[in-house]
């Protein structure tokens, strides 16, 4: 008897725990006879392109792959096959849907069910290709935590504590040199990672896409360190961070890929300061993709391993166009369309917030 075909692909930044979502779908599937599980290379790039690149995923491709990093069947943020890029014959660019004929190659492959791992942009595709009569199961992925449906996205605990370790560093360079040292760390719209580092580093100012600050405030903040004798400072700054007379700090975007690259806020915001009169030694650290690898914490491994179990299971019960979530620390789904509805961004008003100016965190407003 031939068996049912589940394709699982991994699309958008890679993330510490992609492995052990897809370990855990690969286990929980190898206790069923009647199912094999396929993997597609580069998100959906497998299955789109010419040769087909497919990887056959079974207890002895997935052994062991929860503690590592990365994903083992690769991902990639360009290519959206919403808005594929196509080459034209005078040499531009055009923009296609190609989720109908997307969902027609998977089905001529023999695939019953798709699992998609992935953020925000991830879950679109999965919605369009669940419109498209494609049965789809979503599971949601981000270091920026930026889902509003689920109370953690996997890859967030990892990112916050790589990142804290970094500033934990950064503190005892700029206590022994007296400066100040900023620390940018990703968090393109919701500063969830800077406000956790910055409560668990001791941080003297934390700046974040919700609360555009005001560089004099911050500068007077700097100055108080030093009139107690303090002698430096320590700054957590999102990517997407900007003052409240100012924008985001971004770069040129990349071609076929959907959103604007940022990054270099770091450095703004020093030469900021420099104008607002600070005279302190100041010096710049963007973590960048340090944070998206390496050993997925504890925490992690545990949430993405049962999202995965739980994905193979919504696949079994015929739960289709659902993502995958942890919810008041239940495991359950919501429609994709619902999940997509709300972005989880840090309220300025929240306890989270609240608790960290009591700590004597700045946010420059």
């Amino acid at each position: 008897m031939s068996k049912k075909k589940l394709l699982v692909a991994t699309g958008g930044g890679d993330c510490p725990g992609l492995n052990a979502v897809i370990r855990g779908i690969v286990k929980r599937a190898s206790a069923e006879t009647d199912w094999e599980v396929w993997g597609s290379m580069e998100a959906f790039n497998g299955i789109m392109h010419e040769p087909l690149r497919l990887k056959r995923l079974d207890d002895a491709a997935v052994a062991g792959i929860h503690v590592r990093g990365g994903t083992i069947i690769q991902t990639t943020n360009k290519g959206n096959p919403m808005k594929y890029p196509e080459r034209q014959a005078d040499g531009s660019t055009r923009e296609t849907n190609r989720i109908p004929w997307l969902a027609g190659r998977m089905k001529e492959l023999g695939f019953e069910a798709v699992v998609n791992i992935g953020g925000d942009g991830s879950q679109a595709i999965s919605q369009a290709l669940f419109e498209a009569g494609m049965p789809v199961v979503g599971v949601p992925k981000t270091i920026d935590n930026d889902l509003g449906s689920t109370d953690f996205t996997f890859g967030f605990q990892t990112a916050v504590q790589t990142a804290s370790d970094a500033f934990d560093r950064l503190v005892t360079t700029a206590d022994s040199h007296h400066r100040v040292m900023i620390m940018e760390v990703m968090g393109r719209d919701a500063g969830w990672i800077a406000l956790y580092t910055a409560i668990s580093g001791g941080a003297e100012v934390c700046l974040i896409p919700e609360i555009p600050y005001d560089i004099n405030i911050v500068a007077d903040r700097i100055r108080e360190r030093y009139d107690d004798g303090r002698g430096f400072v320590n700054i957590v700054v999102a990517e997407g961070a900007f003052a409240k007379e100012g924008s985001v700090t971004a770069g040129k975007g990349e071609e076929g890929r959907h959103a604007v690259r940022l990054g270099g806020v770091a450095y703004t915001l020093s030469q900021q300061l420099r104008d607002a009169g600070i005279e302190a030694d100041i010096r710049e650290t963007v973590l960048g993709h340090v944070q998206r690898g390496g050993t997925p914490v504890a925490y992690d491994r545990v949430l993405a391993s049962v999202f995965g179990v739980q994905a193979f299971e919504a696949v079994l019960n015929g739960n289709f166009g659902t993502l995958i979530v942890l919810k008041e620390n239940k495991f359950t789904t919501v429609p994709i369309p619902e999940a997509l509805s709300e972005y989880n961004y840090v309220k300025p008003g929240g306890d989270l917030v609240k608790a960290a100016k009591g700590l004597g965190i700045s946010f420059g407003d």
